[in-house]
C-alpha cells in the first residue's frame, strides 16, 4: 500500500510516521511505499527508509499537488496547515496554505480519477476551531459551524469540500476535528493554543512557562498519542458507517486551566507549578474566548474513536512518550 503524509514534519505527522515504523501492519496490510511531504524536510525512521521518499514541497505551489498525486497514493493523510495564531496574523499565508493548497490537492485527485478508477482514502486534519460562539453548555454533533477566526474558516471550507468530493466519489474522505493536542512535545510554536502545553511541558523539565489567560479558561483536549490513534482508526474504518456527514468531532477531555495545573502539582509537585508565570495577553484571551469548551462527541465515540478522560492520563502519556518515564 502506498501511503502519503502531508505535513509529515509536524508534530502529529512525525508521531504518525513513528507509529507506522513501530507497527508495519497498522493499516491491516504492509506499507510498501511511503511518501512524506512538508514545507520542511521530513525525517524518516530507519525501518522505513527502504520504502520512503521525503519531499520538501509547498502544497499551494503551482503544479505541486498534481506531481504528488502522480504516484497514486492509496491512503493520504492531509495534516499540512498554517497553525491558528499564524493564520490569524498572516491572512494571505493562512488562506494560501490552508485553503488553496487543500483545494489544489483535492482537485489533483479529481483530475487523476478522470483518467482511471483512482479513488483514494483521504483523512483530513480539521479542528474544533470550525465552531464559534455563542455555544450551548455542551456542543452536540449536530451543532452548526460558524468559525470566528481565519483558521477556523479555512478548516470549515475544507470540510465542506471534503464532504462534496466524497459525495461525488472523487475520494473517500474523513475529516477529523482535533481537540487541542496536549502535551505537545518540542519547542513552542505559533498556535494560539500553545500555552496549554507550555504550562505543563516546560515545568516538567524545570523551565519557566508563561500562562497568558485566566485559570478559569476551559478547553477540549487530547494527547498526541490519542491524535495518532484517531488518524489510524480513520484510515481503516468502514466509511459506510459514517454516511454523508464526513466530518467528525473527536472525543476528548473538557478541563479548566486550573485542572491542568492541579494535575501537574500531583505529578511534579509545587516547585513545578511555581514555574508557571501569569502574563495576561489580550490577543490570546480574545482568540481563546471564541473557542468551544465541551463536546458530546457521540458519533465519533460510537464509531470507535477514543481519547483520555483525565489530565493525569494526558500527563502520563507525555512522561512515557517524551521523557522516558522520568521527570525533573
Amino acid at each position: 500500500m502506498h501511503v502519503m503524509i502531508l505535513g509529515a514534519a509536524g508534530m502529529v505527522g512525525r508521531k504518525l510516521v513513528e507509529k507506522i515504523a513501530r507497527e508495519p501492519l497498522a493499516f491491516g496490510r504492509p506499507v510498501t511505499r511511503l511518501t512524506l511531504v512538508d514545507a520542511f524536510q521530513p525525517s524518516v525512521p530507519e525501518p522505513l527508509r527502504p520504502v520512503s521518499t521525503a519531499l520538501t514541497v509547498d502544497l499551494a505551489g503551482a503544479g505541486a499537488a498534481d506531481r504528488l498525486i502522480e504516484g497514486r497514493p492509496e491512503l493520504i493523510f492531509h495534516l499540512a496547515a498554517v497553525v491558528s495564531g499564524e493564520a490569524e496574523a498572516d491572512f494571505d499565508k493562512g488562506y494560501a496554505v490552508n485553503l488553496d493548497g487543500t483545494r489544489a490537492l483535492f482537485d489533483a485527485i479529481r483530475q487523476a480519477g478522470l483518467a482511471s478508477d483512482y479513488v483514494p482514502r483521504l483523512v483530513f486534519a480539521s479542528s474544533i476551531a470550525v465552531f464559534g460562539t455563542p455555544f450551548p453548555e455542551v456542543i452536540p454533533d449536530e451543532f452548526f459551524t460558524t468559525p470566528l477566526t481565519s483558521y477556523g474558516t479555512q478548516k470549515a471550507i475544507a470540510e465542506l469540500l471534503l464532504a462534496d468530493y466524497s459525495r461525488r466519489g472523487i475520494f473517500d474522505g474523513i475529516g477529523i476535528r482535533l481537540p487541542t493536542i496536549c502535551v505537545r512535545p518540542g519547542a513552542p510554536n505559533k498556535a494560539a493554543s500553545g500555552f496549554f502545553s507550555n504550562i505543563l511541558r516546560e515545568p516538567l523539565v524545570g523551565k519557566e512557562a508563561v500562562l497568558p489567560v485566566s485559570d478559569s479558561v476551559r478547553h477540549w483536549f487530547a494527547s498526541p498519542r490519542a491524535a495518532v490513534g484517531f488518524f489510524i482508526h480513520a484510515a481503516t474504518i468502514d466509511t459506510a458507517r459514517i454516511g454523508a456527514r464526513r466530518n467528525l468531532t473527536m472525543p476528548g477531555l473538557s478541563a479548566l486551566v486550573s485542572e491542568e495545573i492541579e494535575a501537574l502539582r500531583r505529578v511534579a509537585g509545587d516547585k513545578a507549578v511555581a514555574l508557571i508565570k501569569r502574563v495576561p495577553d489580550p490577543v490570546i484571551e480574545r482568540i481563546v474566548a471564541g473557542w468551544p469548551t465541551r463536546f458530546d462527541a457521540e458519533r465519533a465515540s460510537s464509531l470507535g474513536f477514543k481519547a483520555e478522560t483525565s489530565f493525569d492520563e494526558i500527563l502520563k502519556v507525555h512522561i512515557e512518550d517524551e521523557l522516558g518515564g522520568r521527570i525533573a
